[in-house]
C-alpha cells in the first residue's frame, strides 16, 4: 500500500486570516476499538472550526483519522484527544469536534468537545427576516 495511517497533521496558511469564517468537515468512516472488548466502534466525526493562521490539510487529516483504527479508546477520550491534536496543529480561534458513535448494546453515544482561543470573541449572530 502506498499510503499508511499517520499521526502527523499537516497544515497550510489560512488564505483569509482577516475574516472569521467556518470550515466544516464531515468524516463518516471513523473507527477505533472498544478498550474493553476489542470490538470495533464506528463514528461520524463532525469538525467545525474558525481558523487563525493555519488550516488543516485534508489528506493528512484522513490519514490521521485512519491511525485510530487499531487503537482501543473510550469515546470520551478519543474525541478529546483528536480535538487536542487538531488545536495543537492549527491554533484555531474556535474549534468543535462532535463524535456521533453508532449503536453499541442499544446505546448511541455523542461526544462534543470545544476549544476557544482566550483572545477570541464570536461575532454577534445575524438574524435575517
Amino acid at each position: 500500500m502506498s499510503t499508511q495511517p499517520s499521526k502527523d497533521l499537516e497544515t497550510f496558511v489560512n488564505p483569509q486570516p482577516g475574516r472569521d469564517y467556518t470550515i466544516r468537515i464531515r468524516m463518516p468512516e471513523f473507527t477505533c476499538l472498544c478498550p474493553k472488548t476489542g470490538q470495533p466502534d464506528f463514528a461520524t466525526l463532525h469538525l467545525e472550526y474558525i481558523p487563525e493562521a493555519r488550516c488543516v490539510e485534508l489528506k493528512s487529516l484522513k490519514l490521521y483519522i485512519w491511525s485510530f483504527r487499531d487503537e482501543g479508546a473510550f469515546h470520551e477520550d478519543v474525541t478529546n484527544r483528536i480535538l487536542d491534536d487538531l488545536v495543537a496543529a492549527t491554533s484555531p480561534r474556535f474549534m468543535r469536534l462532535t463524535a456521533e458513535f453508532m449503536v453499541r448494546g442499544g446505546i448511541y453515544t455523542t461526544v462534543v468537545a470545544e476549544h476557544r482561543a482566550s483572545n477570541w470573541q464570536p461575532a454577534t449572530k445575524v438574524e435575517l427576516p
